[in-house]
């Protein structure tokens, strides 16, 4: 049961708002009222992605449902339930991953998860256990590499093209469940935190027998390339995420009778997934998250986590915003 004073202060949170393209601001505003079915959620730390954020604040990003500025990004939050309405079930205290909220006005809400308290529906978030605490937001990209292997008859991944986090994680995720890729990053200084795997810049592997490679480059002019690369009856997973249009010539891909998936956003179902394979250490998140700043830094942060080579993983603590 909300007491009163939970409930005024829920009304209002700080959050990063993006303007307009690469004008990004750190403001207070006014949440919606919590329904019998919401949680407030006081946010410890949130992730900044290089994937779809970066087209947020570029401008970059193609037309998609609810986009438009001002907004709040992201979508990988990690935080305590501060209260819960009547109908929610989860209880106040709990640690919980979210994955991002639309409860901030006029202020559009995509994704939503850059603030310092949330009000979302509790089935939108997941409980997650107190020693993962940071590394919770990854939740969200470690959910989206689990999809793009999960879908029925899949074949686990033999090449995968980008060894950032969401790389990363895939190849983990492949070697937990028996598979031994081959990664390809053209970022030398990239290459290093394999486990269980191989990294080689794609000028150093003449193979041209591969079954399944998995794209998470976001790099739409990779297509002939790969499809040069794979077996008669092989598939190319588009799981990056492309601004881009994307084609293909033809004739190489008929005389190899290519497959074209394309794997999209993680659901419901990826994500209580994911968590197990975390909470049994099948998959460890640990060497992904590189570095961290305060919200008041947001504009560093968001400069850095798109333009640092060095930059894996930017996270925001928010545990001391108020």
């Amino acid at each position: 049961m909300r007491t009163a004073k939970a409930a005024r202060a829920a009304m209002e949170t700080v959050a990063v708002i993006l303007q307009e393209p690469q004008h990004l601001e750190l403001s207070r505003i006014d949440l919606v009222e919590p329904g019998e079915e919401d949680v407030v959620v006081d946010v410890e730390w949130s992730g900044i992605s290089t994937g779809t954020e970066r087209l947020l604040w570029s401008g970059a990003m193609p037309p998609f449902p609810g986009m438009g500025y001002p907004l709040v990004p992201g979508y990988e939050s990690v935080g305590r339930v501060a209260s819960a309405g009547k109908g929610a079930k989860l209880s106040v205290g709990e640690r919980v991953f979210v994955p991002g909220a639309s409860c901030f006005g006029k202020i559009r809400g995509l994704f939503g998860g850059a603030a310092s308290r949330l009000v979302v529906k509790s089935r939108r978030v997941i409980p997650v256990k107190e020693s993962l605490e940071e590394q919770g937001v990854l939740m969200a990209l470690a959910a989206t590499a689990y999809h793009a292997i999960a879908v029925p008859n899949a074949i686990l991944p033999d090449l995968i093209v980008g060894h950032g986090v969401l790389g990363r994680l895939l190849a983990r995720i492949a070697v937990a469940k028996g598979g031994s890729p081959v990664v390809w990053e053209t970022n030398a200084a990239r290459r290093d935190g394999a486990e269980g795997y191989t990294v080689v810049g794609p000028a150093d592997d003449d193979r041209k027998d591969y079954r399944a490679i998995y794209d998470v480059s976001g790099d739409a002019g990779l297509l002939d390339m790969l499809i040069a690369r794979l077996s008669p009856g092989g598939e190319v997973v588009l799981a990056g995420f492309y601004s881009a249009p994307l084609s293909f010539a033809f004739p190489p891909a008929f005389m190899r009778e290519a497959r074209i998936r394309v794997a999209a956003e993680w659901r419901p179902e990826d994500l209580v997934e994911t968590r197990s394979l975390i909470e049994t250490r099948a998959l460890s998140l640990t060497g992904l998250i590189t570095h961290r700043e305060a919200p008041e830094r947001a504009a560093y942060a968001y400069e850095t986590a798109f333009n640092d080579p060095s930059c894996l993983k930017m996270i925001l603590d928010w545990r001391a915003t108020t």
